[in-house]
Protein backbone atom coordinates (compact mmCIF):
# COMPACT_ATOMS: atom_id res chain seq x y z
CA UNK A 1 0.00 0.00 0.00
CA UNK A 2 1.35 3.45 -0.82
CA UNK A 3 2.22 5.85 1.99
CA UNK A 4 -0.67 7.75 3.52
CA UNK A 5 -0.17 11.48 3.61
CA UNK A 6 -2.42 13.76 5.62
CA UNK A 7 -4.88 14.33 2.74
CA UNK A 8 -5.20 10.63 2.03
CA UNK A 9 -5.76 9.98 5.74
CA UNK A 10 -8.80 12.27 5.66
CA UNK A 11 -10.14 10.60 2.53
CA UNK A 12 -9.46 7.15 3.98
CA UNK A 13 -11.37 7.87 7.17
CA UNK A 14 -14.30 9.32 5.24
CA UNK A 15 -14.46 6.33 2.89
CA UNK A 16 -14.15 3.82 5.72
CA UNK A 17 -17.00 5.46 7.59
CA UNK A 18 -19.17 5.31 4.46
CA UNK A 19 -18.33 1.65 3.89
CA UNK A 20 -19.37 0.76 7.43
CA UNK A 21 -22.53 2.93 7.31
CA UNK A 22 -22.73 6.17 9.22
CA UNK A 23 -24.03 5.96 12.75
CA UNK A 24 -27.05 8.10 11.87
CA UNK A 25 -27.99 5.75 9.02
CA UNK A 26 -27.76 2.75 11.30
CA UNK A 27 -29.90 4.44 13.92
CA UNK A 28 -32.58 5.23 11.36
CA UNK A 29 -32.64 1.60 10.27
CA UNK A 30 -32.78 0.26 13.84
CA UNK A 31 -35.59 1.90 15.84
CA UNK A 32 -35.74 -1.07 18.25
CA UNK A 33 -33.62 0.89 20.75
CA UNK A 34 -36.94 2.37 21.82
CA UNK A 35 -37.85 -1.05 23.25
CA UNK A 36 -35.34 -0.64 26.08
CA UNK A 37 -34.48 1.83 28.82
CA UNK A 38 -31.84 2.03 31.54
CA UNK A 39 -32.20 1.95 35.31
CA UNK A 40 -29.40 3.03 37.65
CA UNK A 41 -28.89 0.11 40.05
CA UNK A 42 -25.59 0.97 41.77
CA UNK A 43 -25.07 4.75 42.05
CA UNK A 44 -22.06 6.86 42.95
CA UNK A 45 -19.17 4.95 41.43
CA UNK A 46 -16.05 6.59 40.05
CA UNK A 47 -14.47 4.24 37.49
CA UNK A 48 -16.19 0.85 37.80
CA UNK A 49 -13.94 -1.41 35.74
CA UNK A 50 -14.87 -5.03 36.44
CA UNK A 51 -18.23 -6.56 37.33
CA UNK A 52 -19.16 -10.10 38.41
CA UNK A 53 -22.34 -11.61 39.80
CA UNK A 54 -22.37 -13.94 42.79
CA UNK A 55 -24.85 -16.85 42.89
CA UNK A 56 -27.21 -14.88 45.15
CA UNK A 57 -27.48 -12.14 42.50
CA UNK A 58 -25.29 -9.64 44.35
CA UNK A 59 -22.42 -7.90 42.55
CA UNK A 60 -18.67 -7.64 42.94
CA UNK A 61 -17.41 -4.38 41.41
CA UNK A 62 -13.81 -3.28 40.99
CA UNK A 63 -13.09 0.43 41.24
CA UNK A 64 -10.00 1.36 39.22
CA UNK A 65 -8.61 3.20 42.26
CA UNK A 66 -8.19 -0.13 44.07
CA UNK A 67 -11.43 -0.81 45.93
CA UNK A 68 -13.47 -4.00 45.67
CA UNK A 69 -17.16 -3.39 46.33
CA UNK A 70 -19.84 -5.91 47.23
CA UNK A 71 -23.31 -4.61 46.31
CA UNK A 72 -26.17 -6.48 47.91
CA UNK A 73 -29.73 -5.50 48.86
CA UNK A 74 -29.09 -1.90 47.87
CA UNK A 75 -25.99 -1.54 50.05
CA UNK A 76 -22.33 -1.14 49.09
CA UNK A 77 -19.71 -2.82 51.27
CA UNK A 78 -15.95 -2.57 50.81
CA UNK A 79 -14.26 -5.98 50.70
CA UNK A 80 -11.06 -6.20 52.74
CA UNK A 81 -7.87 -7.71 51.35
CA UNK A 82 -8.13 -6.51 47.78
CA UNK A 83 -4.81 -6.64 45.90
CA UNK A 84 -2.57 -3.60 46.28
CA UNK A 85 -2.65 -1.75 42.97
CA UNK A 86 -0.16 0.54 41.28
CA UNK A 87 -2.49 3.38 40.25
CA UNK A 88 -0.70 4.89 37.29
CA UNK A 89 -2.31 6.16 34.10
CA UNK A 90 -4.70 3.53 32.78
CA UNK A 91 -3.58 1.08 35.47
CA UNK A 92 -5.39 0.14 38.65
CA UNK A 93 -7.85 -2.52 39.77
CA UNK A 94 -9.06 -4.00 36.51
CA UNK A 95 -11.22 -7.04 35.73
CA UNK A 96 -12.93 -9.61 37.93
CA UNK A 97 -14.40 -12.99 36.97
CA UNK A 98 -15.82 -15.95 38.85
CA UNK A 99 -14.65 -19.48 38.17
CA UNK A 100 -17.26 -21.35 36.08
CA UNK A 101 -17.66 -23.77 39.02
CA UNK A 102 -17.64 -21.01 41.63
CA UNK A 103 -20.48 -22.50 43.65
CA UNK A 104 -18.29 -25.52 44.40
CA UNK A 105 -14.77 -24.08 44.57
CA UNK A 106 -15.27 -20.38 45.45
CA UNK A 107 -12.45 -19.03 43.28
CA UNK A 108 -12.55 -15.41 42.11
CA UNK A 109 -10.04 -14.10 39.52
CA UNK A 110 -8.79 -10.51 39.28
CA UNK A 111 -6.38 -8.52 37.13
CA UNK A 112 -4.66 -5.37 38.37
CA UNK A 113 -1.57 -3.21 37.98
CA UNK A 114 1.10 -4.50 40.33
CA UNK A 115 4.48 -3.26 41.56
CA UNK A 116 5.59 -6.75 42.57
CA UNK A 117 8.91 -7.92 41.20
CA UNK A 118 12.10 -6.15 40.24
CA UNK A 119 12.36 -2.64 38.89
CA UNK A 120 10.44 0.58 39.31
CA UNK A 121 6.87 0.92 38.12
CA UNK A 122 4.47 -1.94 37.52
CA UNK A 123 2.87 -4.38 35.13
CA UNK A 124 -0.32 -6.42 34.86
CA UNK A 125 -0.91 -9.24 37.33
CA UNK A 126 -3.53 -11.98 37.64
CA UNK A 127 -4.64 -13.16 41.09
CA UNK A 128 -7.21 -15.59 42.41
CA UNK A 129 -8.76 -15.58 45.88
CA UNK A 130 -11.81 -16.66 47.83
CA UNK A 131 -14.40 -14.53 49.60
CA UNK A 132 -14.88 -15.23 53.29
CA UNK A 133 -17.31 -13.01 55.17
CA UNK A 134 -16.10 -9.58 54.11
CA UNK A 135 -12.52 -10.41 53.11
CA UNK A 136 -10.51 -11.97 50.32
CA UNK A 137 -8.56 -14.99 51.55
CA UNK A 138 -6.29 -17.67 50.08
CA UNK A 139 -4.88 -15.11 47.65
CA UNK A 140 -2.60 -16.50 44.95
CA UNK A 141 -0.81 -14.50 42.24
CA UNK A 142 -1.05 -16.71 39.16
CA UNK A 143 0.81 -14.50 36.69
CA UNK A 144 2.77 -11.28 36.80
CA UNK A 145 3.93 -9.68 33.54
CA UNK A 146 7.47 -8.28 33.42
CA UNK A 147 9.36 -6.03 33.31
CA UNK A 148 7.97 -3.30 35.51
CA UNK A 149 7.73 0.08 33.83
CA UNK A 150 6.61 3.54 34.88
CA UNK A 151 4.61 3.93 31.69
CA UNK A 152 0.94 4.41 32.43
CA UNK A 153 -0.66 3.09 29.26
CA UNK A 154 -1.93 -0.20 27.86
CA UNK A 155 -2.31 -2.58 30.81
CA UNK A 156 -5.25 -4.47 29.23
CA UNK A 157 -6.92 -6.31 30.93
CA UNK A 158 -9.94 -8.64 30.77
CA UNK A 159 -10.54 -12.21 31.87
CA UNK A 160 -12.67 -14.98 30.33
CA UNK A 161 -13.08 -18.74 30.65
CA UNK A 162 -13.75 -20.98 27.66
CA UNK A 163 -16.00 -24.02 27.53
CA UNK A 164 -13.14 -26.33 28.57
CA UNK A 165 -12.37 -24.30 31.69
CA UNK A 166 -9.19 -22.63 30.44
CA UNK A 167 -8.61 -19.10 31.67
CA UNK A 168 -7.73 -16.32 29.22
CA UNK A 169 -6.56 -12.82 30.10
CA UNK A 170 -5.07 -9.90 28.23
CA UNK A 171 -2.07 -7.65 28.80
CA UNK A 172 -1.60 -4.57 26.62
CA UNK A 173 1.69 -3.66 24.97
CA UNK A 174 2.51 -1.34 27.92
CA UNK A 175 3.35 1.52 25.57
CA UNK A 176 6.25 -0.37 23.99
CA UNK A 177 4.73 -1.18 20.62
CA UNK A 178 7.99 -1.69 18.74
CA UNK A 179 9.23 -4.43 21.10
CA UNK A 180 6.58 -6.30 23.04
CA UNK A 181 3.67 -7.32 20.78
CA UNK A 182 5.67 -9.21 18.14
CA UNK A 183 8.18 -10.85 20.49
CA UNK A 184 6.94 -14.05 22.16
CA UNK A 185 9.88 -13.96 24.59
CA UNK A 186 8.41 -10.82 26.14
CA UNK A 187 5.23 -10.01 28.00
CA UNK A 188 2.83 -7.39 26.69
CA UNK A 189 0.55 -7.20 23.68
CA UNK A 190 -0.62 -10.77 24.26
CA UNK A 191 -3.58 -12.97 25.14
CA UNK A 192 -2.55 -15.56 27.72
CA UNK A 193 -4.09 -18.97 28.49
CA UNK A 194 -3.71 -20.80 31.81
CA UNK A 195 -5.26 -23.68 33.66
CA UNK A 196 -7.51 -22.44 36.44
CA UNK A 197 -4.74 -22.99 39.02
CA UNK A 198 -2.24 -20.89 37.06
CA UNK A 199 -0.33 -23.79 35.56
CA UNK A 200 0.43 -23.89 31.84
CA UNK A 201 -1.74 -26.06 29.57
CA UNK A 202 0.39 -28.74 27.91
CA UNK A 203 -0.92 -27.78 24.47
CA UNK A 204 -0.24 -24.05 24.71
CA UNK A 205 1.36 -23.07 21.40
CA UNK A 206 4.82 -22.02 22.57
CA UNK A 207 5.57 -24.52 25.36
CA UNK A 208 8.41 -25.99 23.31
CA UNK A 209 9.76 -22.70 21.93
CA UNK A 210 13.07 -21.63 23.43
CA UNK A 211 12.82 -18.59 25.73
CA UNK A 212 9.13 -18.04 24.90
CA UNK A 213 6.61 -16.92 27.48
CA UNK A 214 4.76 -20.21 27.51
CA UNK A 215 1.52 -18.75 28.86
CA UNK A 216 1.03 -16.90 25.53
CA UNK A 217 -1.90 -18.07 23.40
CA UNK A 218 -1.89 -15.29 20.75
CA UNK A 219 0.19 -12.17 20.11
CA UNK A 220 0.40 -8.96 18.11
CA UNK A 221 -2.21 -7.14 20.22
CA UNK A 222 -2.26 -3.49 21.29
CA UNK A 223 -4.54 -2.95 24.30
CA UNK A 224 -7.43 -5.43 24.67
CA UNK A 225 -10.01 -4.01 27.09
CA UNK A 226 -12.93 -6.21 26.07
CA UNK A 227 -13.13 -9.99 26.17
CA UNK A 228 -16.03 -12.41 26.01
CA UNK A 229 -16.71 -16.06 25.37
CA UNK A 230 -19.09 -16.36 22.45
CA UNK A 231 -22.03 -18.26 23.98
CA UNK A 232 -22.96 -19.77 20.61
CA UNK A 233 -19.54 -20.99 19.46
CA UNK A 234 -17.38 -21.04 22.61
CA UNK A 235 -14.68 -18.93 20.92
CA UNK A 236 -12.94 -16.12 22.82
CA UNK A 237 -13.54 -12.70 21.28
CA UNK A 238 -11.65 -9.52 22.19
CA UNK A 239 -11.84 -5.87 21.30
CA UNK A 240 -8.80 -3.66 21.53
CA UNK A 241 -7.91 -0.02 21.29
CA UNK A 242 -6.19 1.05 18.12
CA UNK A 243 -4.21 4.29 17.86
CA UNK A 244 -6.09 7.04 15.97
CA UNK A 245 -8.45 4.77 14.08
CA UNK A 246 -8.13 1.02 13.87
CA UNK A 247 -9.89 -0.21 17.01
CA UNK A 248 -10.51 -3.91 16.38
CA UNK A 249 -12.60 -6.95 17.21
CA UNK A 250 -10.69 -10.22 16.91
CA UNK A 251 -11.60 -13.87 17.37
CA UNK A 252 -8.70 -15.39 19.27
CA UNK A 253 -7.02 -18.45 17.78
CA UNK A 254 -4.09 -20.49 19.00
CA UNK A 255 -0.64 -19.15 18.03
CA UNK A 256 -2.06 -16.50 15.71
CA UNK A 257 -0.40 -13.13 15.16
CA UNK A 258 -2.86 -10.22 15.10
CA UNK A 259 -0.37 -7.88 13.53
CA UNK A 260 0.18 -4.94 15.86
CA UNK A 261 2.04 -2.70 15.03
CA UNK A 262 3.15 -4.09 11.67
CA UNK A 263 -0.36 -3.90 10.21
CA UNK A 264 -3.06 -1.49 11.33
CA UNK A 265 -5.99 0.54 10.07
CA UNK A 266 -4.96 3.42 12.32
CA UNK A 267 -2.40 6.20 12.34
CA UNK A 268 -0.41 8.07 14.99
CA UNK A 269 -2.24 10.58 17.16
CA UNK A 270 -0.38 13.40 15.41
CA UNK A 271 -1.78 12.28 12.04
CA UNK A 272 1.42 10.69 10.77
CA UNK A 273 1.69 7.10 9.57
CA UNK A 274 3.63 4.40 11.44
CA UNK A 275 3.01 1.59 8.93
CA UNK A 276 2.22 1.31 5.24
CA UNK A 277 0.44 -2.02 5.70
CA UNK A 278 -3.10 -3.02 6.56
CA UNK A 279 -2.53 -6.70 5.80
CA UNK A 280 0.37 -9.11 5.60
CA UNK A 281 0.76 -12.84 5.10
CA UNK A 282 0.85 -14.67 8.42
CA UNK A 283 -1.09 -11.97 10.25
CA UNK A 284 -4.79 -12.05 11.05
CA UNK A 285 -7.34 -9.56 9.81
CA UNK A 286 -9.80 -8.22 12.38
CA UNK A 287 -13.39 -9.36 12.25
CA UNK A 288 -14.25 -5.65 12.38
CA UNK A 289 -12.44 -2.35 12.82
CA UNK A 290 -13.57 1.17 13.63
CA UNK A 291 -12.47 4.30 11.79
CA UNK A 292 -12.66 6.69 13.54
CA UNK A 293 -11.87 5.07 16.89
CA UNK A 294 -14.61 4.73 19.49
CA UNK A 295 -12.22 3.64 22.30
CA UNK A 296 -13.93 0.27 22.96
CA UNK A 297 -14.12 -1.09 26.49
CA UNK A 298 -16.02 -4.13 27.68
CA UNK A 299 -17.93 -6.50 25.44
CA UNK A 300 -20.72 -9.06 25.58
CA UNK A 301 -22.45 -11.23 22.99
CA UNK A 302 -26.16 -11.32 23.71
CA UNK A 303 -27.76 -14.72 24.30
CA UNK A 304 -30.58 -13.72 26.64
CA UNK A 305 -34.22 -14.15 25.64
CA UNK A 306 -34.98 -10.91 27.49
CA UNK A 307 -33.62 -8.97 24.48
CA UNK A 308 -34.98 -10.90 21.47
CA UNK A 309 -34.14 -8.05 19.06
CA UNK A 310 -30.49 -8.21 20.12
CA UNK A 311 -29.89 -11.96 20.33
CA UNK A 312 -26.56 -12.82 18.73
CA UNK A 313 -25.53 -9.14 18.59
CA UNK A 314 -22.29 -7.79 20.03
CA UNK A 315 -22.47 -4.95 22.56
CA UNK A 316 -19.37 -2.79 23.07
CA UNK A 317 -18.86 0.24 25.31
CA UNK A 318 -17.48 3.46 23.83
CA UNK A 319 -15.32 5.51 26.15
CA UNK A 320 -14.71 8.23 23.60
CA UNK A 321 -18.25 8.87 22.42
CA UNK A 322 -20.11 7.89 25.62
CA UNK A 323 -22.58 5.35 24.34
CA UNK A 324 -23.12 1.61 24.00
CA UNK A 325 -22.63 0.27 20.50
CA UNK A 326 -24.67 -2.60 19.05
CA UNK A 327 -23.18 -4.60 16.19
CA UNK A 328 -25.40 -6.87 14.10
CA UNK A 329 -23.55 -9.76 12.46
CA UNK A 330 -24.24 -12.23 9.69
CA UNK A 331 -21.66 -14.95 9.06
CA UNK A 332 -19.15 -13.09 11.23
CA UNK A 333 -19.58 -9.91 9.20
CA UNK A 334 -20.88 -6.70 10.77
CA UNK A 335 -23.83 -5.57 8.68
CA UNK A 336 -25.30 -2.89 10.96
CA UNK A 337 -24.21 -0.58 13.76
CA UNK A 338 -26.35 1.28 16.25
CA UNK A 339 -25.63 3.76 19.04
CA UNK A 340 -27.56 2.92 22.22
CA UNK A 341 -28.20 5.27 25.16
CA UNK A 342 -26.29 8.20 23.68
CA UNK A 343 -24.48 10.47 26.14
CA UNK A 344 -24.98 8.05 29.03
CA UNK A 345 -21.27 8.52 29.81
CA UNK A 346 -17.98 6.69 29.35
CA UNK A 347 -19.06 3.06 29.18
CA UNK A 348 -16.38 0.99 30.88
CA UNK A 349 -18.02 -2.44 30.83
CA UNK A 350 -21.05 -4.36 29.59
CA UNK A 351 -22.01 -7.80 30.85
CA UNK A 352 -24.91 -10.20 30.50
CA UNK A 353 -25.67 -11.45 34.00
CA UNK A 354 -26.73 -15.00 34.87
CA UNK A 355 -30.31 -13.73 35.31
CA UNK A 356 -30.34 -12.73 31.62
CA UNK A 357 -30.32 -8.98 32.16
CA UNK A 358 -27.57 -6.81 30.68
CA UNK A 359 -25.72 -4.34 32.88
CA UNK A 360 -23.41 -1.51 31.87
CA UNK A 361 -20.79 0.24 34.00
CA UNK A 362 -20.46 3.99 33.42
CA UNK A 363 -17.70 6.20 34.76
CA UNK A 364 -18.76 8.82 37.29
CA UNK A 365 -22.23 7.29 37.58
CA UNK A 366 -22.45 3.59 38.35
CA UNK A 367 -24.03 0.35 37.16
CA UNK A 368 -27.11 0.51 34.94
CA UNK A 369 -29.51 -2.29 34.10
CA UNK A 370 -30.97 -2.39 30.59
CA UNK A 371 -34.69 -2.86 31.08
CA UNK A 372 -37.02 -4.15 28.34
CA UNK A 373 -40.12 -1.97 28.10
CA UNK A 374 -43.44 -3.72 28.68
Amino acid sequence: MKKINSLLVILFIACAACAQQTESEVKAENPITLNYSTELIVPDLNIPWGLAFLPDGSMLITEKSGTLIHFKDGQKTTIEGAPEVYPRGQGGFLDIQLHPDYENNGWIYMTYSSQEGEGDGGNTALMRAKLSSNSLVEKQVLYKAVPNTKKGQHWGSRIAFDNEGYLYFSVGDRGNRDVNPQDITKDGGKIYRLNDDGSIPADNPFVNTENAKIAIFSYGHRNPQGMARNPFTGAIWVNEHGPQGGDEINIIQKAKNYGWPIISYGINYDGSSFTDLTEKEGMEQPLFYWVPSIAPCGMTIVSSNKYPDWKGNVLVGSLKFKYLERLVLENNKVIKREKLFEDIGRVRNVIEAPNGYIYIAVEGKGIYKIVPKQ
